[in-house]
């Protein structure tokens, strides 16, 4: 439920009183508080705090961040002033000011939008500290909460923008509880006399709506609540405006539109929109789609033309449609909560709007201009109507024409890709590649819906080979032509090798339409061939020098082609075929060398991820050739990552991380191929190490932590006898105080690649990491672990350090049982790796306030947290520890203390890893069984008046009859059981199948016990009850067989494993009239 303050009515889903009597009292209230507004002018805003600050002396430090002369010491300025009561509230004075330069405007709405972000909010002091972190203080917040509506009502688009993410902000951490009142606030403006304040207050609920957009539905309460008021005004408002084309009233209509998709798009609120209050709505997407662009808008130029409003409104009522068709309108594919709103989609919407559609399409297939995403999202709604009967029958006697004169000319390349190709081609090459530009590209949507319609309704496909075979078989077609059926053809693919018809003629196609292509004189044409190579490299070729052929046609185009798209497609090409054809990796391996060097040169030029990708595997595919020229590789690798790492818009573009980390993982690769050639790990060394210096010093530790541990790992494992103090002397040493503190990792890791070298090579290193603390972040903790789990020899001198690190930060209080049972597996680990020398630690380390050794206590806060261990590799780290502890002869007196809880609690982490290991059985049997009935379900094509059934349709129907208790407990099963934290999840090489084995270790332990010790074994088993005795004699029975179970793998890899043979499938049909070459 939504308050609205000054205790008036409460918005409520069934609240009884008329909705325009509602409307009026928030009206009166609002007037009433606003009566004696003084700033900002306009209803609703507050008046100015007594003691405001000096609003000119933040005007001119806000414009001396402009001058880039001035910068510097105006935001010291602003930095000393941020903190002072009334501050955030001067600068949404300044922001709605017409008085104050609107460059300074802006600058003040940016400077408010980044504190409301980041200081909004209440925070709590960090662990260990008294000070609070610093807050707008409540006065102020409630100041702008005053204030604020009005602001975005008042200020222009590039303030306003700014503006509403502070909304989104306050609204979030507000509302309903600080802040309800925003709804009649906002409600007031939407019924205002003056249309001027209506796109403002839209925007506003937009924030609202946007803020709820992802959440669960009983999370929505607020939003449904407020909803039941606004959804109605809003239909009411756009269902007046419709008859109006003009700018204002269409922008209007589109943020309404905006609203209505951010409520419905992931949850469809039912108690809102009854059948009736959708038939509304549909009337209204439907005429919005259906109405004509002023023609007027044609004399824009073409590119500019998507971003006028008339079309971004028929934009969101198509997205709306699509959205509803896809997610709430197929019987079969909905939950159960909307299987009957479904059924009436598809009966009383789907073809109304999907004849409007048709007209969009008939309107493109006649040239008249449709923009990009309105034809896109056509495509959408139209690939869910394939499968539907009602909507077939209509769409089926158009289908051909929309195939050939639309989705074809789609297809086609362009005149916009001609441009770009020859003006920027490493931009084409992005574009090609950008899965965001796939999301909102009709090339895509219009091969979707090809594809849908090929694979479900059987007269497509004939009939769409043979218009393709009629082109690529005419010499005097457009070459543009030719791509597009190439495009088309290799888009079918995966079918075209399933259907008998077509599967042995796709290689006379490739031999005599696409071979001849790649020596074309146009470049896009050559792309698109070896695109069409990839596309087929699962085919089985009959004919070997056909195999051949392609192999050094893509080999050619990827080194030899002057054209970097075609280099780019040879690449996908040439990997994909040498992966999925054995004798084609035959034909390569003499050619490895130049192949990977011009891999390098495109990904240094292009920073293609994808091109990083095929390296990798490249690599895998051709381990041994690969170590020959492995050091080289890394190098031109780690010149590339540099590059990448040191560009200036780094920071702002997401692609550059992916493509920083790409490489990453391909020297990794490296290390790993060439693990067994000592002489190239050795000069590997310094290439890796000036990789993980230059995270260092760019301050991107976080986004590379993971894969910079792997690389310490791999020279632990490979280089510890050849690495170099100078190394510690330039990246240890060399650092700042404060920044080898807040990379606590980074201590740790230098120590662990080098060993004991660092203690040796001066005191200052064991001075520097004694100023190492760990933070409440495990993962500092879990690095300590990783270094000896499993153990390696030469760590010796570490441990004692990082042992008392963990107990250190144990004794300070840790409230998470994460970072806790984190902590203490370091000292585990340590014990896994040397017992002795762990217990010499305990028994020497002092710490404050904990007067005597910790052994006692590190013993029992273990023994207290046995049940925090989470995941198969921590519980398996818990019992081998306690199985070595129970096991010790020279025991500590906090262990004779713990007798009585020793076996009871491995025997409860036995449980718990019984429960892991069943999960994830089940699992894996059901993702065996999605991936059969797929199979089954893959070559399925519908009848041409039958609907689509599948066996997801049949569940979701036989779940209808299903009690709301069954659905929720299988809720819960999903999210609690089958669903592993990163944490839980985690594993190291201790976790592989040729490790240690848990149940053997334990039953060995515990023999070697009983055999040597008679007294204390009596002692361990005395506290067992008759369950506890029964599932240790599981336990025993699990473990021989476990042991029995591995002999016998053992035994078969020793003779060589198993053999297993594979059969071709032989099939007909012709393609084999040769072309003239273009």
């Amino acid at each position: 439920m939504v308050a609205a303050s000054g205790g008036g009515h409460s918005i409520t889903p069934g609240g009884k009183r008329p909705p325009a009597r509602v409307a009026e009292e928030a009206a009166e209230r609002v007037k009433r508080k606003t009566k004696a507004a003084v700033w900002p002018t306009g209803p609703g805003a507050a008046e100015p705090p007594p003691g405001e600050m000096d609003l000119n002396r933040i005007i001119q430090a806000l414009k001396g961040t402009i001058d880039p002369k001035l910068r510097i010491a105006a935001e010291n300025e602003l930095n000393q002033s941020y903190k002072i009561i009334n501050f955030a509230p001067s600068l949404l004075r300044i922001i709605v000011s017409d008085h104050v330069e609107f460059p300074v405007r802006q600058a003040a709405a940016i400077y408010l939008k980044n504190m409301v972000t980041q200081y909004w909010p209440d925070r709590e002091p960090p662990p260990g500290e008294a000070i609070f972190p610093f807050n707008i203080h409540e006065n102020d917040r409630q100041q702008i909460r005053d204030n604020i509506v009005e602001g975005i009502i008042r200020s222009p688009d590039l303030v306003r923008v700014q503006l509403t993410m502070c909304l989104r902000a306050i609204i979030k951490y507000d509302f309903p509880g600080h802040w309800p009142a925003v709804v009649d606030k906002i409600d007031y403006y939407l019924q205002s006399q003056s249309s001027g304040s209506w796109l403002g207050s839209l925007l506003c609920l937009y924030q609202l709506v946007k803020t709820y957009e992802y959440k669960k539905a009983e999370e929505r309460e607020p939003l449904i609540a407020a909803m039941q008021i606004f959804l109605p005004r809003i239909q009411q408002q756009i269902m007046q405006l419709l008859p109006d084309s003009s700018h204002y009233s269409v922008l209007i209509q589109k943020q309404i539109l905006k609203i209505f998709y951010a409520l419905v798009q992931y949850a469809l609120p039912l108690q809102l929109v009854n059948n009736q209050t959708m038939t509304a709505w549909m009337e209204i997407f439907r005429t919005i789609i259906d109405r004509t662009v002023p023609p007027e808008t044609l004399q824009i130029d073409e590119d500019d033309r998507p971003e006028l409003v008339w079309w971004k409104c028929k934009k969101w009522a198509l997205h709306i449609v699509a959205r509803l068709f896809e997610r709430y309108g197929s019987p079969g594919n909905v939950t159960k909560e909307y299987f009957e709103f479904s059924e009436f989609f598809l009966k009383t919407y789907a073809v109304g709007i999907q004849q409007v559609l048709l007209k969009i399409l008939d309107q493109y297939r006649q040239k008249e201009y449709v923009a990009p995403r309105v034809l896109q999202q056509a495509f959408n709604y139209l690939n869910q109507g394939v499968v539907h009967s009602v909507t077939w029958k209509q769409m089926k006697p158009h289908i051909q024409n929309i195939s050939e004169d639309v989705i074809f000319s789609v297809m086609c390349y362009k005149d916009e890709d001609e441009e770009l190709w020859q003006e920027d081609p490493y931009e084409y090459i992005r574009m090609k590649f950008d899965i965001f530009e796939d999301y909102a590209s009709p090339t895509t949507a219009a091969q979707t819906l090809l594809y849908t319609a090929a694979k479900k309704r059987k007269e497509v496909l004939p009939k769409m080979m043979a218009f393709c075979y009629q082109i690529l078989t005419d010499p005097n077609f457009d070459p543009r032509k030719k791509d597009g059926a190439l495009h088309v053809i290799g888009s079918l693919a995966d079918i075209l090798l399933k259907k008998s018809l077509f599967k042995d003629q796709m290689e006379l196609l490739l031999q005599n339409h696409v071979f001849p292509l790649l020596l074309s004189n146009l470049g896009y044409l050559r792309a698109r061939s070896c695109w069409v190579l990839h596309a087929f490299s699962s085919l089985k070729f009959h004919n070997e020098l056909n195999l051949r052929n392609a192999v050094d046609l893509a080999k050619k185009s990827l080194i030899e082609d002057k054209e970097m798209p075609v280099k780019v497609e040879a690449a996908l090409a040439l990997q994909s075929l040498i992966s999925n054809q054995t004798q084609a990796k035959e034909y390569m391996k003499p050619h490895v060398r130049p192949i990977m060097q011009e891999l390098l040169h495109i990904v240094r030029e292009t920073e293609n991820d994808d091109v990083t990708n095929v390296i990798q595997k490249m690599i895998c595919e051709y381990s041994q050739e690969v170590a020959s020229i492995a050091v080289d590789m890394t190098q031109h690798l780690a010149e590339i990552f540099g590059k990448v790492l040191q560009s200036d818009e780094y920071e702002e573009v997401e692609d550059k991380t992916v493509m920083a980390m790409g490489i990453l993982h391909t020297i990794d690769t490296i290390l790993t191929v060439v693990e067994d050639h000592k002489e190239v790990t050795q000069q590997l060394e310094n290439i890796c190490l000036r990789i993980i210096d230059l995270v260092l010093q760019k301050h991107v530790i976080g986004k590379f932590k993971g894969r910079i541990k792997r690389y310490y790992v791999e020279m632990q494992e490979k280089m510890q006898n050849v690495m170099q103090p100078n190394f510690l002397k330039s990246s240890f040493f060399s650092a700042k105080e404060g920044e080898l503190i807040s990379c606590g990792e980074w201590g740790p890791l230098f120590i662990a690649v080098c060993g004991p070298l660092t203690i040796a090579a001066s005191p200052v290193a064991e001075q520097r990491l004694q100023t190492l603390r760990l933070s409440s972040c495990g993962s500092r903790a879990q690095l300590l672990r990783d270094m000896w789990d499993p153990p390696r020899p030469g760590l010796e001198p570490c441990i004692p350090l990082f042992v008392q690190l963990v107990l250190e930060r144990l004794t300070r209080g840790v409230k998470t049982s994460e970072l806790r049972t984190m902590c203490l597996q370091v000292a585990i680990a340590a014990l896994y790796y040397n017992p002795d020398l762990l217990l010499h630690t305990l028994e020497r380390i002092q710490l404050p306030h904990n007067p005597g050794p910790v052994t006692v206590q590190f013993i029992n806060q273990w023994m207290n947290d046995t049940d925090c261990f989470l995941g198969h590799h921590d519980r398996k780290m818990c019992i081998i520890g306690l199985s070595i502890l129970l096991e010790l002869q020279n025991r500590p007196p906090g262990v004779d203390a713990v007798v009585g809880q020793i076996v009871p609690s491995i025997l409860f982490l036995f449980l718990g890893l019984k429960q892991v290991c069943a999960t994830k059985q089940l699992v894996n049997r059901e993702d065996r069984s999605k991936a059969e009935k797929a199979d089954m379900e893959e070559n399925e094509e519908i009848s041409s008046d039958e609907e689509e059934t599948n066996v997801t349709a049949q569940a979701m129907q036989s779940n209808n009859g299903r009690g709301e208790d069954e659905e929720e407990d299988d809720d819960d099963w999903d999210e609690e059981v089958l669903e592993e934290t990163a944490l839980e999840g985690f594993s190291t090489p201790l976790d592989l199948d040729n490790s240690v084995d848990e149940y053997q270790f334990f039953t060995q332990a515990l023999l070697t016990v009983q055999n040597r010790d008679a007294a204390w074994y009596q002692l361990l088993m005395a506290p067992l009850s008759e369950d506890q005795r029964r599932a240790l004699q599981e336990v025993y029975t699990l473990a021989e067989h476990r042991r029995t179970v591995a002999e016998a793998k053992k035994k078969i890899e020793q003779q060589g494993g198993f053999t297993f043979e594979n059969k071709g499938v032989l099939s007909a049909f012709n393609f084999g009239t040769m072309p003239t070459n273009n």
